[in-house]
Order: C-alpha cells, then structure tokens, then sequence
C-alpha cells in the first residue's frame, strides 16, 4: 500500500512538471549565405545545421547546397550561378599576395561584398522568396560587408542575427558594440599578435582608425543608397536596421585565438563546422593505413587553388616531397601533377577535417585560413603555414607565437625553406605537444559552439529580441563614444580654472606689493 501511494505521487509530480513546461516549438529561421567562398558558407551551414538538429525548421539561401541536412525541416534555395567563376578551374588568387592588405580590404568593401550582395537580391529566386509573403522568426545572414542585407529581417518579420566567418571584425563589433582596442587587438589584416611593440600599436590605430572612417564614411553611405533601392517600404531607417542586430557570432574561440572583450550578445562559435570524424573514402584510409612514417596534409583551402601555383613554387614542393620518408596528400585541383612522387596522393577535393582527425597524419601544410587553423588546432596538428592575403598572416602570427605552427613567405619558397620549415615542425616535438595542448584547451567547453549558438538563438526568440543583451554603445556618435565632449568641456573647465588661479595669484601678489603694477605714463616718462 505504502509502495502505491509513493508511486502516485512520483506519477503525478511528473505529470505537473509536464504540464507546467513550456511547449517545445520550432522557429522559422531564414539563412542568408551569399559568400561563394566556401569557407565562409561552410561556418554559416555548421550554424544552420545546429539549428536543424535542435528542431527548428529552416531556409537558407546559397550557391551551395546543404550536405547531411535532416529531412523534412530543410529548403535550400539554390543561387548556383553566383559562383560559377570560383569552382576548381579558379580564380587564381594568388595574386593577391602582391597586394597591400588594405587593398584587399578596399576591394572587400568596394567589390567583393557589395556585389555578392546585389546579386542575391536580384536573383529571381529570391526576388521571388521576397514576394511570397512568408514570415520567418529569426533571419541570419553572414556579416562581410553585407550590410544590405540586414534589411531581410524586417522585411520577412524576424529577428535579426549575424555571423562572422572572420572572428570580431571591425564591421560586426560596430553593429553590437563590442569594443577594440587597437593596444592589444590586431587588426584583422595585419601580422601582429597581441603583444605588440611601439610602432606595431601605432600601425595598428592608425590602420584601424583608417579602416573605421572609411567603413563610416564612405562604405555605409554606399550600403544605405542599396538599402534604400531595394527595401522601398522600410519601415526602419538603415541606421535603425544596423542598431537592430540581436546577436552576432563570430567564428573565433579564445582558446584558438586571444582573449578579447565582448558585448554580451556577441557570442564565439569558432569550431561548429567540425563534425564527428566520418569514414574516410577507401582509397584515402587505404593511403593513410600503409603509410610506415605518417602522413602529411598539405591544402591551400577552398579559394586559393594548389594548381595555380607558379612553376617553379609548384616543383620546389614537389622536389621536397619526393625527398620524405613520410607520405603527403595534397589537395591539388588537377588529374595530374607534374613529375609526381610516389609518395604523393592528390585530389581536387579532401574531407579536411576527417583526414586530419586520422592519428597518422603528423603535419598540416596550410595557407592559414581560420576555417582551416580551427581544424587543424581542434584535432591537435602541428602547422606549416603559407599566408596569402586577408587574415592568413594574423592567423599564422598567432601560431608561431604560441608555439604550433612555422610560417613561410610565400615570396622566398624555395626547397630548402620548404625542407627546413617541415622538419623543424616534424623533429621538434614541442610544436605538436604545443597544438595538443591547445585542442584540449579548446575541447574543454560547457555546451561546445553548436549547442551554444542554439541556445542564444532560442534564448533571442523566447524574449522578444532579449533587449537587455544591448549596448545603447551602438546609438552613440564617435565623439560620446570616446567621451570627446566630455574631455573638451573638462579641458575648458581645467583651463578656466587656472586661468582663474593664475589672476588671483597676481592680484594677492598686487596687494602684497610683490609686483607693482604698471603706470600707464611711465614709458612716456622715460622716454623724456
């Protein structure tokens, strides 16, 4: 009897915690990934995917199309042709290695967004999602000079989120903000670490506060006139759709990176592209298995393309291939490679991140992209980096800074750069003990980015666009933002002030007799 009415109470206690817990329910979330770089879709479809396991149901608007989606809550709409220039026959970017960084910022701003951005919302297939009149509960689109197409959210009724596939950049710290001080945050497109010296600090302001005015002055005025052209009906001014931003992700951990100092609805997700290590195609395990020294992994990522590497870069690598004990897999966008070793396998297209999961594999060969590093650093390898262009040279900084990875100049490749930089990674073990160290620093998270951008996504929607995560910062001008007004008028007050000391001073010492004041006739006197 005892044991019946103990098993009542349990019962009906868990039927009143059922009832009293609010209902589970999916949102609608629309993905707005216009990048044709890969690795910027491939950080905007991880955050969709967490979304898609969590239950809601989503809409993501792409060149690409999403792999391993669940059925049933998942629409691609399909933008292909806005990335028929970027498949494997180029472009060939390795040019931009002549080019100063803040060209390939300018062309960031000037060319690259702006364009990505027009042909979206002139596609037919999105013209005609935006004459459908369907409603969505949140719109999440990428943050690369992109600021048009924050309008979506209020056009489609939801809320506003953004994510950076570069980390906390200067254009997505703006929109929640998040401050940056350039006296020990590097710039995104500058080689510097966090300890900086003089002249590297005076470079950083001077490049940052450049890269801020033009931002300012010039490219959001440009985004405005978009934003006007393509959002008529607006409602909010673009001002107040910039302010409207919820929440922004940022492709950055700072177990990866360095620690830096965040709005609280900026949240770090570095990592939520990386999935469970899959089986290996059979050729490539086969490869990795028979390998009696290990393996090295040598890609140039998703943009730059090994194939287009000059001829005599090309033959050097190849030359100190052949030379290895250690057997290499190179992603390399041809059938062909010139003169190739045996040791070599070569694909146009790698599963990255489950190759370099194998325990086999010893070295990772990269250009030092953050998708890439993120990679690398998550399964422990130890790097030999190789920067381009953009945030390449920040990120291969940081890893000779801390300790994993070399870097080498593109300009002065040759084999015994090459050489000498892979047996100091590969013969030095304090590079891989220093990247082990790292990844599980990194593994050692509460809820792991995926989990954690579900929650702040749910967390926006459950309080109605969680107005308490804002900082009024976003509505301040330059000047109260670094309290200019306050500092002139405190000036002005400590300049009356001793202006003001300074006359009495001289009427006591008047009085006194200390300094005589001066007879208007006196020099007439003289002079007669």
């Amino acid at each position: 009897m005892e044991h019946t009415r103990l098993l009542s109470a349990v019962v009906l206690l868990g039927l009143l915690l059922l009832g009293s817990a609010p209902p589970s329910q999916g949102a609608r979330i629309l993905g707005i990934l216009p990048s044709v770089g890969r690795s910027h879709y491939i950080i905007g479809a991880g955050l969709m995917k967490a979304l898609l396991d969590a239950g809601h149901e989503v809409t993501i608007v792409s060149p690409y199309p999403m792999k391993d989606a669940p059925a049933g809550l998942h629409r691609d709409i399909l933008l292909p042709d806005l990335a028929t220039s970027h498949g494997v026959s180029g472009p060939d970017l390795f040019q931009y290695k002549s080019a100063p960084n803040l060209m390939v910022l300018y062309l960031v701003y000037s060319e690259i967004g702006p364009q990505a951005s027009e042909a979206l919302l002139q596609h037919p297939k999105m013209v005609e999602l935006m004459q459908s009149g369907e409603r969505f509960d949140a719109v999440i689109v990428e943050s690369f000079a992109s600021e048009v197409l924050y309008g979506l959210a209020e056009h489609f009724g939801g809320q506003l989120f953004v994510f950076s596939p570069f980390g906390a950049s200067m254009w997505t710290n703006e929109l929640v903000g998040t401050p940056y001080p350039y006296s020990y945050i590097p710039h995104t497109f500058l080689s510097y670490t966090n300890e900086m010296s003089f002249w590297q600090r005076f470079t950083n302001a001077l490049v940052g506060h450049a890269d801020k005015l033009y931002y300012r002055c010039v490219f959001l005025p440009q985004q405005e006139a978009m934003y006007r052209r393509f959002f008529p009906n607006a409602k909010l001014t673009f001002q107040q759709t910039l302010e409207s931003v919820r929440l922004a992700f940022v492709n950055q951990h700072f177990t990866l990176s360095y620690p830096h100092p965040y709005a609280p609805n900026m949240v770090e997700i570095g990592g939520i592209q990386i999935q469970p290590a899959k089986k290996l195609p059979a050729d490539i395990q086969k490869y990795i298995d028979e390998a009696p020294h290990g393996v090295i992994y040598f890609s140039m990522g998703s943009m730059l393309k090994g194939r287009n590497f000059p001829e005599d870069k090309r033959a050097a690598f190849v030359n100190v291939f052949r030379g290895l004990k250690e057997n290499v897999i190179w992603k390399y966008e041809n059938d062909s490679l010139p003169d190739k070793p045996p040791n070599v396998l070569i694909k146009a297209w790698m599963p990255q991140s489950d190759i370099l999961a194998h325990p086999k594999v010893k070295l990772f060969i990269t250009h030092g992209g953050l998708l890439g590093t993120t990679e690398g650093l998550y399964h422990g390898k130890p790097m030999v980096g190789i920067p381009i262009y953009g945030d390449q040279e920040l990120n291969l900084a940081r890893a000779e800074q801390a300790g994993y990875g070399v870097k080498l100049d593109y300009d002065t490749l040759s084999e015994e750069t090459i050489a000498a930089a892979i047996r100091t990674v590969l013969d030095g073990p304090a590079y891989g003990e220093r990247a082990r160290l790292i990844s599980d620093r990194y593994r050692d998270q509460p809820l792991g980015p995926a989990k954690a951008a579900v929650y702040w996504v749910e967390y926006v929607l459950r309080h109605k666009g969680a107005p308490q995560l804002q900082s009024p910062s976003v509505r301040l001008s330059f000047v109260q933002y670094n309290l200019l007004d306050v500092y002139a008028v405190m000036g002005a007050i400590a300049l009356s002030v001793l202006i003001g000391a300074g006359l009495m001073l001289r009427a006591v010492a008047r009085r006194l007799g200390i300094v005589k004041r001066a007879r208007p006739d006196s020099g007439q006197k003289k002079r007669q």
